[in-house]
């Protein structure tokens, strides 16, 4: 069992402040487009799109620079990823993420941060 966040995209209202927090902790500033975490309105309701920690990107990557680490979670050893952005495009929940800033992807680490900043208790953490 790993840790992965658990979303209830009923109970979102769409504030940000988990996108604000997920910025802010990993890129020093308050930036959606650099969250790892993303709210979306949609015509048919609020989505909400995180790294479930599914584990498909890793045997995808052709420089070896995704794993699950002790916990279970997908990490990117940035001193392999040579950019290519293969796992971006390749994630079935689209929740690799890249910014033009950065040479490499990022995503969700359960880190936890944005389940406490949510005020509705849209996310929550499990494992």
């Amino acid at each position: 069992m790993y840790k992965t966040l658990i979303i209830k995209e009923e109970l979102c209202t769409a504030c940000g402040a988990c996108e604000n927090v997920c910025s802010r902790v990993y890129f020093k500033e308050e930036n959606r487009e650099k969250s790892a975490i993303r709210i979306e309105n949609k015509p048919d309701g609020i989505k909400i799109t995180a790294c479930s920690q599914c584990g498909q990107c890793i045997d995808l990557c052709p420089v070896e620079a995704l794993y699950r680490d002790k916990n279970g979670i997908i990490r990117i050893k940035k001193e392999l990823c040579v950019g290519c952005f293969s796992c971006v495009g390749f994630c079935p929940e689209g929740a690799m993420f890249f910014h033009g800033d950065y040479t490499e992807p990022f995503k969700c680490t359960a880190c936890g941060l944005c389940v406490k900043e949510c005020p509705t208790g849209a996310i929550a953490i499990k494992g």
